[in-house]
């Protein structure tokens, strides 16, 4: 992958892996200026908090928290790194909506970057906040 990976070449390897291709997550937006990302995750029945409710189980949403933020800190080192640790912080259900990701990153050190992600819904209410924490490279 180049220095600054392409949302083609991102996509490609977000959906390279089996986890990643099970969520079905998109990468709809890249802002190289501000180390910005979009990553879209459609509902499915499987994340599901309880069957036929639409409501969203906590996990998937975790888990977007993390790879929003991983592939954020990919634009800067320009492949995927390993996560040291995230929190995420839920603020309101997630109902019969798709999940949008925005990860910012807030900095990009040699060895550690910062990323802080936000999950909004589909009509733009903010869900979810997270924070994680990457290597600075690859591994």
């Amino acid at each position: 992958m180049s220095d600054k990976p392409t949302m083609d070449q991102l996509q490609a390897l977000l959906s390279k892996s089996p986890f990643n291709r099970f969520c079905q997550a998109k990468i709809e937006r890249i802002d190289y200026g501000n180390m910005e990302l979009e990553l879209r995750m459609p509902m499915r029945a499987e994340f599901e908090r309880r069957p036929d409710s639409g409501q969203w189980h906590g996990g998937p949403i975790a888990a977007l928290v993390d790879t929003a933020g991983d592939y954020a800190m990919a634009l800067h080192v320009g492949a995927l790194v390993p996560t040291i640790n995230y929190r995420t912080d839920y603020l309101r259900p997630a109902i019969n909506t798709d999940l949008i990701a925005i990860a910012k990153v807030r900095r990009a050190g040699r060895s550690v970057g910062v990323v802080d992600i936000d999950i909004f819904n589909e009509e733009g209410k903010l869900l979810a906040v997270g924070r994680g924490t990457y290597a600075g490279s690859a591994g």
